[in-house]
């Protein structure tokens, strides 16, 4: 009975290739196919996945964001032919399954701590993950950073 239902869910089922790598606690950019009228145009909604279930051709994934200071889940089939594409924007590091706590949560409070990638899957050491952070933070602040920019006067003399 089950291989039949396998079996029947089979054609429907994205490929292994194409399935989107996330975990429960990432900050994900979903790409939706929106049809309005005639029309086709895709639409982002980015947020927190807060929880998955299901097995097959059932899995779905759940999606949390806040919008002019309201709530908004959503329920997203992961092998909808809806869903074009699902990226991590921040990889998220939790210890639960489901994060439904973040429902009663305000403003900052929402935030969920950032994952830090091991190293070709290996165990990284506090020195090389604060390493790593620094990198990053200095990576973001770019030219607007605390790091005084050099100058063409300044490379003349």
């Amino acid at each position: 009975m089950v291989d039949l239902m396998k079996l029947a869910e089979q054609p429907y089922l994205k490929e292994k290739a194409k399935l989107p790598k996330f975990r429960v606690g990432d900050t994900v950019d979903v790409h939706v196919r929106i049809v309005e009228g005639d029309k086709e145009r895709v639409q982002i909604f980015n947020g927190t996945v807060i929880s998955r279930s299901g097995k097959g051709i059932n899995e779905m994934f759940c999606v949390r964001r806040i919008v002019a200071g309201e709530g908004v889940e959503r329920v997203f089939p992961i092998h909808s032919p809806a869903v074009i594409d699902v990226q991590v924007a921040r990889p998220g590091k939790v210890r639960r399954a489901k994060l439904y706590y973040l429902r009663g949560r305000v403003g900052k409070a929402t935030k969920v701590k950032e994952r830090i990638e091991d190293m070709a899957g290996a165990k990284a050491s506090k020195a090389e993950k604060r390493a790593l952070r620094k990198k990053k933070a200095a990576g973001r602040t770019g030219a607007g950073g605390l790091e005084p920019q050099p100058t063409e006067a300044a490379e003349k003399k």
